[in-house]
């Protein structure tokens, strides 16, 4: 390995030393305060709405690890050049590594969650870090330095390593040849002057003579040096992983939890609301397969013994309920159908579900709002905040306090123990995850999380469709098109498809068991060879039409018919 790969080595195991006992630190202090977490958190919260849109849109669920994979490959190359820089006399490397430390202190500082204590992950690992670089280079610079090599009678430079020797001859220490260690070189030159002959750092000679197989035992002792310290970053990093799982996981909590049977359950979904089309999405969607955007880069771990819900702000009384006192409580099940704000027309961040819960609406009506309170401000475990139309959690309709989906208890990644489910409102402003306040106040008075930057304050749900198979090419003659069309706490009355710029066709709808949830839909079409265009568009309840004009998913949600080009051979 050349001297600017030994060094890069250097650098990199020494930050992987400041990640992996970070991790190992951060188990006691909290999820979010080791550096990746924070720093991850820190540029999501900061990333302009064009990028995050675009990230959602490319990557869709896996944005996440997209942006992990980004900041591990930023980090390398940070850590390759730390160590190319370094140097005993000139600590630049050390410099940058301290300044990265006090930024990822900073960032964990700055999450709502956070004490003093969350700097700390940052501030050891970093510090050993340093201990760890300083020490590597200047093991490099004693042990590995390039060297002179014989040559034809002659001391001659070895093109390889000349630079780095020059780079090194001012801080290398003092190398004594022992007795015996130097003889004639092939090359017939004569041998070392004396058996305890030394060359000296500061000598303009340095150095004279040096056989190329010790170099390499040299070199050997440096590589020693960086795997060292490569398992012990990597020993640290898994350790922190699996005593913080072990430590903050709540999986065996919530599977142990039975939830208690729904006073009013959903009616079974009727049969006819599944048209079991290939290629068409159930009626219902797996907990599994249920869509999952949100800002927290570590997903909270919230136990439902700790778990409390605070309702306050402009209300007559303030009310603090936990987990118990929910579960002496009536509970109602509802199908509802969540969509993500972020969903491009014809998209998948959408899905519908059995949610098992408690009436928002009888929960604030506890509390006794005043008169001119209109928002609710929803904050969760990890400080997210959403702002939700007061008259939307009060009119009548099925906003749910959840604890259960799809007859279980909330997955953790989509809220243990409890999070909100709003019929008709998008996610942004309603889907507040691991909520533990519902703070009663105004919009002139409070901005939650995205309306701060800059999206649409109420979030009402717009009319959809999707078309959903078929994909690719097909062979002439019948062919379904189908999809599923909503429009939360409208219904959906009727869909149409376009086959080209030709007239609109009534489809075949599916049951409607809520007007809460999408409905599915299916046409019959007479293909013919060609290449064609299909298009959606669907009627709501009130009798309005999903409207053509196009627009983005920023600042209230995208709009326009689906389309989708079939190639029939």
């Amino acid at each position: 390995m050349a001297g600017s790969g030994l060094r890069a080595a250097c650098g990199i195991v020494s930050a992987g030393l400041a990640l992996g006992v970070a991790e190992l630190v951060s188990v006691p202090v909290g999820a979010g305060s080791a550096p990746l977490a924070a720093i991850g958190a820190t540029v999501v919260d900061h990333t302009p709405d064009g990028v995050r849109e675009w990230a959602i849109d490319t990557f869709g669920t896996d944005d996440k690890m997209m942006l992990y994979l980004l900041m591990g490959v930023v980090a390398l190359i940070v850590a390759a050049l730390v160590g190319v820089v370094e140097r005993t006399a000139r600590p630049i490397g050390s410099v940058v590594l301290g300044v990265f430390g006090i930024g990822a202190a900073w960032a964990a500082l700055e999450r709502p969650a956070a004490n003093w204590t969350w700097a700390l992950p940052s501030v050891v690992g970093v510090a050993l870090a340093i201990v760890s670089l300083r020490w590597l280079i200047r093991r490099y610079e004693a042990f590995g330095a390039p060297a002179m090599v014989r040559g034809g009678g002659a001391a001659v430079p070895d093109p390889a390593k000349a630079t780095a020797a020059q780079e090194d001859r001012a801080h290398a220490p003092e190398i004594r040849i022992e007795r015996g260690a130097a003889e004639a070189g092939s090359g017939g030159g004569a041998p070392f002057e004396g058996d305890d002959a030394r060359l000296s750092a500061r000598g303009a000679n340095w150095p004279r003579v040096v056989k190329p197989d010790v170099a390499r035992v040299d070199r050997r002792q440096v590589m020693r040096g960086i795997v060292g310290v490569g398992v012990l970053a990597v020993a640290a990093g898994i350790a922190g992983r699996v005593l913080g799982a072990s430590a903050r996981s709540v999986a065996g909590e919530r599977a142990a939890v039975r939830l208690p049977p729904p006073n009013v359950p959903v009616p079974p979904v009727d049969p006819a609301a599944d048209l079991r089309v290939p290629g068409l999405a159930s009626y219902l969607t797996p907990n599994s397969d249920f869509y999952r955007i949100d800002t927290a880069l570590t997903v909270p771990q919230v136990s439902k013994e700790t778990w409390s819900l605070r309702i306050h702000g402009m209300v007559d009384r303030e009310i603090r309920l936990d987990y118990a006192d929910l579960a002496r409580r009536p509970s109602v099940e509802r199908l509802v159908t969540l969509t993500c704000v972020s969903n491009p027309v014809g998209g998948d961040l959408i899905g519908n579900a059995s949610w098992l819960g408690y009436r928002l609406d009888a929960l604030i009506a506890e509390a006794g709002p005043h008169p001119d309170a209109d928002m609710v401000l929803s904050r969760s475990a990890d400080g997210f905040t959403a702002g939700s139309p007061l008259a939307a959690l009060t009119d009548g309709r099925d906003a749910l306090l959840a604890v259960g989906m799809n007859g279980e208890p909330l997955p953790v990644e989509h809220g243990y123990p409890a999070r909100l489910v709003v019929p008709g409102l998008y996610g942004y402003v309603s889907a507040t995850k691991w909520v533990t306040e519902l703070e009663i106040t105004r919009f002139d008075r409070a901005q939650a999380y995205w309306t701060r930057r800059g999206w649409s304050e109420r979030g009402p749900i717009k009319t959809g469709t999707r078309i959903d198979t078929p994909r690719g090419a097909v062979r002439a003659g019948k062919v379904t098109i189908a999809g599923v069309a909503w429009a939360q706490h409208r219904g959906i009355d009727a869909v149409e498809v376009q086959i080209d710029n030709g007239p609109w066709q009534p489809a075949r709808l599916a049951a409607e068991p809520s007007v809460d949830t999408w409905r599915q839909w299916s046409y019959d079409w007479d293909a013919s060879a060609g290449t064609h265009t299909v298009r959606a568009r669907a009627t709501d309840g009130t009798g309005t039409v999903q409207t053509a004009e196009v627009a983005d998913v920023i600042p209230d949600g995208a709009s326009g018919y689906p389309s989708r080009t079939i190639r029939v051979g």
